[in-house]
């Protein structure tokens, strides 16, 4: 690795955007941000295209753009704005590596452009592959681009592959959220506040609720089912409120791998970049001797009905796991404002699984519609 790669990170100014930034600083021998992009914060992205000196930004809100452009007329560096802009900046010929860690159904289209032009995905953004993943898997395969993962959890797994070998069963850890323990007289009286408040991972808002309310557990098993070909009985979830063991692989003979280390997404960004390489890193380790305990248990479907929803989406294939993350992502976004109850959320994503017209076509535009419809439908419900 003489050469430097050049990254896009889609989402720039979020979670994993700003980790991803601090690991291209940390290897700045080997990476430089080639491309950053935001949807509304346009404070922090002028301030880390002022200190990355990307060769190009874009602000996805265009109503934005003057304030960008203006912020930055003193950089040699390229301003653009608005939905189409991002699609047009992933096929960059300058661009080798495209961290998509936008959040949400935005991140769809610049990832299916950036596929097309060829480019390696790093891909952070669950719902690429939750609304549409068998699109995505055939135009991976047509255009011959890895897909390598970044979520902590399908990363463990990633590391725990063995080429030639049978997968048995995949074992997708889960923190259980802030309300692991809360009875169902207390789940009635949660806010965003308390569900903000996770205890082990520092994440954006929007996943953060999520995975309060397993949701983005299974938007993971979703994932893990496209990235891994491995059926929706094939993937067990387990809960691991400690988060020192990310995920686990079971192969046909019984035995077990695990990915092991300390809750900082910043390694599976990493290893993502340098894959199949791994890199010396400052990251923190993870120390045996300190660990008092290691507990495993199921998840309660009941008390946390979006788990249930996502297999149940995921068994009917189609267009449902589009419907569910549309519907989740309205019903998320009205919790977070205060217009909702936290139990509302997982019956409004019911209620349009149940309303929204089923299809089994796995076109884009199939899924543009559908993912409209839904929002539109979730949006009466509140």
């Amino acid at each position: 690795m003489n050469e430097k790669k050049r990254i896009a990170i889609l989402g720039s100014t979020g979670s994993i955007g700003t980790q991803a930034l601090e690991v291209i600083e940390e290897q700045n021998h080997l990476y430089e941000a080639y491309v950053l992009t935001a949807n509304n914060s346009v404070d922090k992205l002028i301030a880390q295209a002022r200190k990355y000196q990307p060769a190009t930004v874009v602000i996805a809100n265009e109503s934005h753009y003057d304030t960008v452009r203006n912020a930055l007329a003193d950089l040699p560096i390229k301003v653009y704005a608005g939905a189409d802009a991002l699609c047009q900046v992933v096929q960059d010929e300058n661009v080798d590596i495209v961290l998509a860690s936008m959040v949400g159904f935005a991140g769809l289209r610049p990832t299916i452009s950036a596929i097309q032009a060829g480019k390696m995905i790093a891909l952070a953004n669950k719902e690429t592959l939750v609304v549409a993943g068998e699109l995505i898997g055939r135009l991976a395969a047509e255009y011959k681009v890895p897909i390598i993962p970044v979520d902590s959890e399908h990363s463990a797994i990633f590391q725990c592959l063995e080429p030639g070998n049978k997968i048995e069963k995949i074992l997708l850890t889960c923190s259980g959220g802030p309300f692991r323990k809360f009875s169902d007289e207390e789940l009635q009286h949660v806010t965003k506040d308390h569900a903000l408040a996770h205890p082990t991972w520092n994440m954006g808002a929007k996943i953060t609720i999520d995975s309060a309310t397993l949701m983005n557990k299974g938007f993971e098993v979703i994932e893990a089912k496209w990235l891994f070909g491995v059926r929706p009985e094939q993937i067990q979830v387990v809960v691991h409120p400690q988060s020192v063991i990310h995920s686990m692989v079971q192969f046909e003979d019984g035995a077990v791998k695990a990915q092991l280390g300390v809750p900082d997404m910043r390694l599976p960004i990493q290893y993502a970049f340098s894959y199949p390489h791994r890199l010396k890193a400052s990251f923190d380790r993870v120390d045996f001797f300190k660990m008092k305990d290691l507990t495993f248990e199921q998840p309660d479907t009941r008390r946390f009905p979006c788990l249930q929803l996502a297999y149940e989406a995921l068994g009917r294939g189609g267009n449902m796991p589009c419907i569910v993350n549309a519907a989740n992502e309205i019903a998320n976004r009205a919790f977070i404002d205060d217009r909702i109850s936290f139990h509302r959320i997982s019956e409004i994503i019911e209620q349009a699984m149940a309303h929204i017209d089923f299809s089994t076509d796995s076109s884009l535009d199939t899924y543009l519609l559908t993912d409209k419809a839904t929002r539109h439908y979730a949006q009466t419900l509140i």
